[in-house]
């Protein structure tokens, strides 16, 4: 039965070997430190499963630490290739787009194929994991396309994928920190304090009104933790749960739906989604790293207002 267990393990051969470039990297600034956090990251994903959570726990701890001193840096300036991506991108054409398009398409039909594929009887792909395996194939379905399209030498994905990842820096881990702080929170019960809160301050009694505070309350949270998933769990039971469903009747699949939207309207207007509104600004080199945010702002207001509307005038009729 396949797993994704051999994806993890590429990946951390890939981040053990980028750790080891820069390691050796002597003009690079901070290399040893830079070198130690990918390390770190690597061994994680290739020995996460098989070492008790606690060593896992101490590794993604002396990650935070290395970022939070400042350990952890980029290439730096590097030499304006502008003119030759030009040329080979008017060289290569829409063919470039080709691997990129790959990966959804791949993802999606194998997530669906691998839950029923078997062979002899037996699943060919574990259930639960049947989109992670379609992932990993198509990341490594994707390479082979560039590697074949572009020319480029195969060793080419660690020298870019390494330049990609430090210009990305700390903030590569940001979303399954924030989703895993998330899960604590939950389980720590603030959600039920989020209710006592939320009961002895707002009119909860009135159906438009917990609307709004169950909406507002998916973005303020998916503002701070950055991540509407790791938001969904505490806000839904605070607000959501107890006051839309229990109190007034409202329909609890409808209002998650909205929920997590309302949630997405957040992820817009914060730095804290790292991947969403930081990579981009860095990957494009703009000046003004919050030019996306400024940018998605507007969209963000509109689309949380829309939320709100459907919800109030459908959760507690469908």
């Amino acid at each position: 039965m396949l797993t994704a267990e051999p994806f993890y393990q590429i990946a951390a051969c890939v981040l053990i070997v980028i750790a080891a470039q820069i390691a050796v990297r002597r003009e690079q600034s901070r290399r040893l430190g830079t070198a130690a956090f990918w390390l770190l990251l690597g061994i994680s994903f290739g020995v996460g499963t098989h070492v008790p959570p606690q060593v896992v726990g101490w590794m993604v701890t002396g990650m935070i630490a290395l970022a939070a001193a400042g350990q952890v840096v980029g290439l730096g300036k590097q030499p304006d290739r502008t003119a030759e991506r030009e040329i080979s991108a008017r060289k290569l054409g829409n063919r470039l787009l080709y691997p990129t398009l790959a990966i959804p398409v791949i993802i999606v039909v194998g997530g669906v194929v691998f839950k029923f594929a078997k062979i002899g009887g037996q699943p060919l792909v574990a259930a639960n994991q049947a989109t992670h395996v379609a992932l990993g194939l198509a990341a490594l379905i994707a390479w082979g396309m560039a590697v074949r399209i572009t020319r480029a030498r195969p060793m080419m994905a660690f020298e870019e994928g390494g330049r990609l990842l430090q210009d990305i820096s700390w903030a590569v881990i940001l979303p399954q920190m924030l989703a895993a702080l998330g899960g604590i929170f939950a389980a720590a019960g603030v959600g039920d304090v989020i209710a006592s809160a939320v009961e002895a301050t707002i009119p909860t009694k009135y159906p438009i009104v917990a609307v709004i505070a169950y909406c507002g309350g998916m973005t303020l949270f998916t503002v701070i933790m950055g991540n509407a998933f790791a938001a969904f769990p505490v806000i839904t039971l605070g607000i959501g749960l107890p006051f839309i469903v229990e109190q007034h009747g409202g329909n609890a699949a409808f209002m998650a739906a909205l929920g997590m939207l309302s949630g997405y309207c957040g992820t817009l207007v914060t730095p804290m989604a790292a991947n969403f509104n930081l990579v981009p600004a860095i990957l494009l080199e703009l000046e003004d790293r919050n030019a996306v945010i400024k940018a998605q702002l507007p969209f963000a207001l509109a689309l949380w207002v829309f939320n709100v509307a459907v919800m109030a005038a459908c959760v507690y009729w469908i």
